[in-house]
């Protein structure tokens, strides 16, 4: 949980919502098939429903009151992933920035797979 301070109080938010709102705007973007997790068990790649997405993020907080984001995604065959990545990045900051009110001080995308068709 991450509590922001302003002039009129406190406000605490938990981790969940953090997750879901970077894991929507990064599955929202052009080219994302949807945010991926590692089996522990064999070891494989898989796309994760949009109910589970947020286990393909992970949100870490500073003490300094930031906040840094770890995304895994699928992505389209033969889409440009550094043009994919830098969209992601933005949509991830704007929409976590506008709606808590954190400062995010980096989105770290993984692409675990490409996936085609």
């Amino acid at each position: 949980m991450i509590t922001l301070q302003n002039s009129d109080g406190s406000i605490t938010i938990a981790r969940d919502v953090f997750t879901h709102l970077a894991g929507d705007a990064a599955t929202n973007c052009f080219g994302v098939k949807g945010m991926t997790v590692r089996s522990v068990t064999d070891g494989l790649v898989h796309l994760l429903r949009r109910e589970s997405m947020s286990r393909g993020v992970r949100v870490t907080y500073s003490d300094d009151g930031s906040i840094s984001v770890e995304l895994h995604i699928g992505v389209d065959a033969g889409v440009n992933i550094p043009a994919i990545c830098e969209s992601i990045k933005a949509g991830v900051r704007f929409k976590l920035e506008t709606a808590t009110g954190a400062d995010v001080a980096r989105v770290d995308i993984f692409v675990d797979s490409m996936i085609l068709g």
